[in-house]
């Protein structure tokens, strides 16, 4: 548990503009994305228990922390796993919504403020001088994970506090291997690396927690684990897809991944922006 002062300020209400459009134009990739995950909608809650379990982990580490007064947001909520667990430990606290996906946005509770909005744009109006900005498996999905990050954090205001988990570029070590004895090309999602996140966030941050979390999950097959994330959503990818001779090499050379495991390294970042709350 990270601590910080014990008595927490309540936070102002978000507030944003509903009727907003994202500062900068939607790139093809994240219309993908968006496509993808509102596909998934339906199946997210049930389907993302790893998500959900680092967002009441993250929630945790946020529980005691002073906040001061300003704008709360969650950013890419989806569903808003990591907005809900922080409002169960925190009700003094209400977090707005921001994810580009309408679909994922409407699952949540129809009393929880919400936002639609690319942030490849960077923040929305409203969320300068933030007091608490949270994102939890979000931030891969952006095209320039380190530039949205520094931004983020030189947005908060002095004493304001970001709160991060995000998936690195040491996951998916086996699938990597598994593809590389199939000769065929790896389609995961190029995932930021977690040194270059930490030297974001510390640019303009304190950093009280940063801590990189090892989680195994079984993948018995190919075509099942590849099924399992597009049934959420998250199979957007910049490489090309694989033909069906392709996916008949991967799965042949699947049992080398060993134990039929995978791997994912989650980077758990929590900073406060310096000076007098």
């Amino acid at each position: 548990m990270v601590r910080a002062d014990s008595t927490a300020s309540r936070a102002a209400e978000p507030v944003a503009d509903p009727g907003a459009e994202p500062a900068a134009p939607p790139s093809d990739f994240s219309g993908q994305v968006r496509r993808n995950f509102g596909r998934g909608a339906g199946r997210y809650e049930r389907e993302a228990r790893l998500q959900r379990a680092v967002a009441w982990r993250l929630a945790r580490h946020c529980r005691d922390l002073a906040i001061p007064s300003g704008p709360c947001a969650d950013l890419g909520a989806g569903t808003g796993l990591l907005a809900g667990a922080l409002e169960q430990l925190r009700p003094d606290l209400r977090l707005l919504r921001v994810d580009n996906c309408p679909q994922l946005l409407a699952q949540d509770a129809a009393t929880a403020p919400h936002l639609r909005w690319d942030l490849n744009g960077g923040l929305p109006p409203g969320l300068e001088g933030s007091a608490l900005l949270v994102s939890s498996f979000a931030l891969q999905w952006l095209e320039q994970p380190e530039r949205q990050l520094e931004h983020w954090g030189g947005q908060l205001h002095a004493g304001g506090w970001l709160a991060l988990a995000v998936p690195t570029a040491a996951s998916f070590s086996q699938w990597r291997a598994a593809a590389t004895a199939a000769a065929v090309p790896f389609t995961g999602l190029d995932l930021p690396e977690a040194e270059r996140l930490e030297r974001a966030a510390g640019r303009h941050l304190e950093l009280r927690l940063c801590r990189r979390l090892r989680f195994s999950r079984p993948a018995p097959s190919a075509i099942g684990f590849l099924g399992q994330i597009k049934a959420i959503g998250a199979q957007a990818s910049r490489g090309p897809r694989l033909g069906p001779a392709q996916l008949r090499r991967l799965e042949a050379a699947w049992p080398n991944a060993a134990g039929r495991r995978l791997e994912w390294e989650v980077l758990l970042l929590l900073g406060r922006r310096p000076g007098a709350a």
